[in-house]
C-alpha cells in the first residue's frame, strides 16, 4: 500500500511538467456597451460577474489544449445573449426563441512560446443562427449556446491553425 501511495504522490508531482497547456487571457468592455447582456432576475452586478467567470472559466478550459507556453489572448467587444428578456408577471424572464440567436465580437491573438503572433484576428463575428436546431449536448450550465460558439470557433479557427 505505501508503495501505491508513493507512486500516486509521484504522478501528482510529475504529471503537470508534461502536461502540455496554454493559456487563456481574456479582456472585457463596459457591460453597459454590450448588445444584450441582460439579467433576468439577478442583479446586474452580480450577474456580469457570473459572466465573466464562466467565460473565462470556459476559455481556460479550451487554452488547455494548446501546446505548453502558448497564450490565447480574447477581447469580447460585443455580446448578445442567446434569447431576450422579457417581463413574466412580477419578475423578468430570458425567452430563448429562434430570433434571439447568440452573437459575439471578439479580437483575437494566438502567441507561442517565443512570443511571436501565430494567429490574429480584429472584429471576428461569430453567431449561431440555427443554435436551436442542434443536438444540445451535457447538462444544463450557464451561457451554454455561446459557450458552444466559441468552442467550434476555437476548433475552427485557433486549433486547426496551429504550426
Amino acid at each position: 500500500m505505501n508503495l501505491v501511495k508513493k507512486i500516486a504522490m509521484l504522478m501528482c508531482v510529475a504529471l503537470p511538467v508534461f502536461a502540455h497547456a496554454g493559456e487563456s487571457v481574456v479582456q472585457w468592455h463596459d457591460f453597459n456597451d454590450y448588445r444584450d447582456v441582460r439579467s433576468s432576475n439577478q442583479a446586474k452586478g452580480s450577474y456580469h460577474k457570473h459572466i465573466i467567470k464562466s467565460f473565462e472559466a470556459h476559455m481556460a478550459k479550451l487554452a488547455e489544449q494548446l501546446p505548453n507556453e502558448y497564450k490565447l489572448n480574447v477581447e469580447f467587444t460585443d455580446l448578445d445573449l442567446a434569447g431576450d428578456v422579457r417581463y413574466g408577471g412580477m419578475d423578468e424572464i430570458r425567452i430563448v426563441k429562434p430570433i434571439y440567436f447568440p452573437r459575439i465580437k471578439l479580437n483575437y491573438s494566438l502567441t507561442n512560446k517565443d512570443g511571436s503572433v501565430v494567429n490574429k484576428g480584429n472584429d471576428v463575428e461569430l453567431k449561431d443562427m440555427g443554435f436551436m436546431d442542434k443536438i444540445k449536448m451535457g447538462r444544463d450550465e450557464s451561457f451554454y449556446y455561446e459557450k458552444r460558439l466559441l468552442t467550434e470557433w476555437f476548433g475552427e479557427q485557433i486549433l486547426v491553425n496551429l504550426d
